[in-house]
């Protein structure tokens, strides 16, 4: 049974442009109670990423070739030497028993199959935490038969789970490299890379472990990347593409239309 330490695990960030949290972001890694690699990944390198990494005395990979989000995440991701790797969003935080419980999550299965692990998230609206309100209530309730012993390592189950939206915070999740392969992300999307990634992951075996406790938080504001596609609908149009996959066409515009309401919970 594979058992995995902080020595196994790194802290991928993708940075973007000026991002005013970045800061932020990266401090909240190194005050996890356990510590792990940290690198920093960006397609758009500037004095305001090398300076923060200079003062964190933390390494920058460069991607030459930058498209999509996809393709960002799958440079950090392939830049982690380590078997576990969790891609961090530029503006989120985490909370310092994140990494702990991960490992702990990870090491209590009896199979070593976990394709990935992730945890629950909370929302940071102007400076507040936000535990409860639809979306995550929503989301959890998706999530719940995840928790039952059977569930994680049910191809059928994951699937059903995901034909009814997405309900995995994409920087909660932690990978297993050797089982997921390099380049895991979908690199089509615009938006939607990660709902597409998971519904790839589910149909391969191994397991999906959730840990129920929210220890990550996303950050709502009216310039990240997730408000902008939804002004423009691109989420919308992507998410649509992904239940035409998973229902036949007629569920799939109904679905369309009940999951367009509730993304509404992400607009600032």
């Amino acid at each position: 049974m594979a058992h995995f330490g902080p020595n196994d695990h790194t802290f991928a960030v993708c940075a973007y442009k000026e991002n005013p949290y970045l800061e932020e972001t990266i401090a909240s890694l190194e005050a996890q109670w356990t510590k792990s690699r940290v690198l920093v990944s960006t397609s758009t390198p500037n004095d305001h990423i090398r300076e923060i990494c200079a003062r964190h005395d933390l390494p920058l990979t460069v991607n030459p070739t930058p498209h999509l989000a996809g393709d960002d995440w799958n440079w950090a991701y392939d830049a982690a030497e380590t078997p576990l790797v969790t891609i961090v969003h530029q503006d989120d935080i985490y909370d310092p028993t994140f990494l702990s419980e991960t490992l702990r999550a990870l090491n209590a299965r009896k199979r070593p199959d976990a394709l990935i692990a992730f945890t629950d998230y909370w929302e940071l609206r102007a400076g507040e935490r936000v535990y409860r309100n639809r979306l995550l209530g929503l989301k959890r309730a998706m999530l719940a038969p995840l928790r039952w012993p059977g569930g994680a390592g049910s191809r059928w189950l994951r699937r059903r789970i995901l034909a009814f939206g997405d309900p995995i915070c994409c920087p909660a999740v932690t990978f297993n490299k050797e089982l997921c392969g390099p380049a895991v992300f979908d690199t089509t999307m615009v938006n939607s890379s990660d709902y597409k990634t998971w519904v790839d992951l589910s149909a391969q075996r191994g397991s999906f472990v959730y840990v129920p406790e929210p220890l990550v938080g996303h950050r709502i504001y009216a310039e990240s990347a997730t408000t902008a596609n939804l002004a423009s609908n691109v989420r919308q149009e992507e998410d649509a593409q992904i239940f035409a996959s998973l229902w036949p066409a007629w569920v799939a515009r109904l679905m369309t239309r009940a999951y367009e309401k509730s993304a509404k919970s992400n607009e600032v």
